[in-house]
């Protein structure tokens, strides 16, 4: 049985001279992309054809009704494509009636997904002069800063839609952090706070509720944001973990007094030993541990004692430190294990911010608050696997909460 034979590279490009420009690219190692490239002349070709072939399909629809209408030469046009720039020849018709689909009278772009690659260099934390030079790099297209910009800008809308949508009724944790960036405000460049509120559905499901811009982390900031999260649903919420800010529980208390505070043991334990001296550290370190990684709260202050005993004469302020934030500290020993790795420290929203960090690594400052928040907006979306997934051991986690708030929690769960 022959085989069937392969076409030859007269049946793929008929046109000779397209097909020797073609064959001298290639064979003189000339860029696959870009303005003049192998792939752009292909593709204009190919466009021209697509374009022929709409007029044609469109008169043989004019002749069927005997309308008085017949082609009247071309229009020619560069459109951009990820292929690099194409020379385009648009058919026209007497009556100016024909509009193709491929390319429209006033586009400007072959559909190709370069909206959605410029969106994408952005999310990763490139700037606009770095999307210019890598289109022009990598696909040989000259795009204006103006041009980029009002494509990026076409997400605002989603992100202020993502910013004011409804939340769940009940989330059963919700980490509480600020992270600071450099944006420019009335001609000059300041520092600003973005809050961030990472939560975990009465369901097991870890989301980002919000990111909130200030100017400074302060209480009176995170109050609004309680406010704003109570204005988008959210009822009622089991566990906030916390850092050390001052005045963090009044604000929480004041929109969700039910709600239990953590504080953070990992800052805690930072805080405490900032002043040790390096010989110290990793003793001081092991005897905090003790107390946090006690069996109950009675034993926690026993081996608080013991600390006091041992290293009061030399470090005074770090036992009371712990006894005048006791309450907030230890109220994750009411719990099982499972739930006591969920909520004594804040390490997942620092570990969402470390997403951020990495993708706005290279960016000194943003030209804009809002240019900021686009940015921040979308390193998120495009980084979901990181962030949006289900909390470990989430069954067993829901079982306990149920057993100790009852109806208060097992009321929001799915039937």
């Amino acid at each position: 049985m022959s085989k069937k034979k392969g076409k030859t590279l007269e049946d793929l490009f008929p046109d000779p001279e397209l097909r020797s420009r073609v064959q001298e690219q290639l064979y003189g190692g000339g860029p696959l992309l870009g303005e003049g490239s192998v792939f752009s002349e292909m593709l204009q070709a190919l466009v021209n054809a697509s374009l022929d072939g709409e007029m044609d399909h469109f008169m043989n629809e004019q002749r069927a009704t005997e309308a008085d209408n017949r082609r009247n030469g071309y229009t020619s046009k560069a459109v951009r494509s990820t292929a690099g720039p194409l020379q385009i020849r648009t058919p026209r018709d007497r009556q100016g009636e024909h509009d193709p689909l491929l390319v429209s009278k006033r586009q400007r772009e072959l559909p190709s997904g370069l909206d959605d690659i410029i969106i994408g260099l952005y999310a990763r934390g490139n700037s606009v002069d770095d999307i210019r030079y890598q289109l022009r790099r990598l696909y040989g297209l000259d795009l204006s800063a103006g041009l980029i910009s009002s494509i990026t800008e076409r997400v605002w809308e989603e992100v202020l839609s993502w910013q004011q949508r409804p939340l769940s009724a009940c989330y059963s944790i919700i980490y509480l952090d600020g992270i600071h960036f450099r944006a420019k405000s009335e001609g000059k460049f300041e520092d600003r706070s973005v809050h961030s509120v990472y939560g975990v559905t009465a369901d097991g499901q870890r989301d980002v509720l919000g990111l909130y811009l200030f100017n400074s982390e302060g209480s009176s900031n995170w109050a609004m944001v309680m406010d704003d999260l109570q204005r988008r649903g959210v009822q009622e919420v089991l566990f906030f973990c916390v850092d050390g800010l001052s005045g963090f529980s009044q604000a929480i208390t004041s929109v969700y007094p039910k709600a239990i505070v953590q504080r953070c043991i990992v800052h805690m334990v930072r805080s405490s030993t900032r002043f040790v001296s390096d010989k110290d550290l990793k003793k001081i370190c092991g005897d905090l541990r003790r107390i946090y990684t006690a069996a109950n709260e009675d034993q926690a202050r026993q081996a608080l004692e013991v600390f006091g005993q041992k290293w009061d004469d030399k470090y005074k302020t770090i036992r009371p430190k712990w006894e005048e934030n006791w309450s907030e500290l230890m109220a994750f020993m009411e719990f099982g294990a499972h739930i006591r790795r969920m909520i004594y420290t804040t390490n997942p929203v620092e570990a969402l911010h470390r997403v951020l960090r990495k993708i706005t690594k290279s960016k000194g400052a943003w030209v804009s608050e809002r240019a900021l928040l686009k940015q921040l907006y979308l390193a998120l979306q495009h980084n979901q696997k990181s962030w949006k997934r289900q909390a470990f051991h989430w069954k067993a986690i829901q079982h306990e909460l149920v057993e100790k708030f009852g109806d208060r929690f097992a009321k929001y769960l799915e039937k």
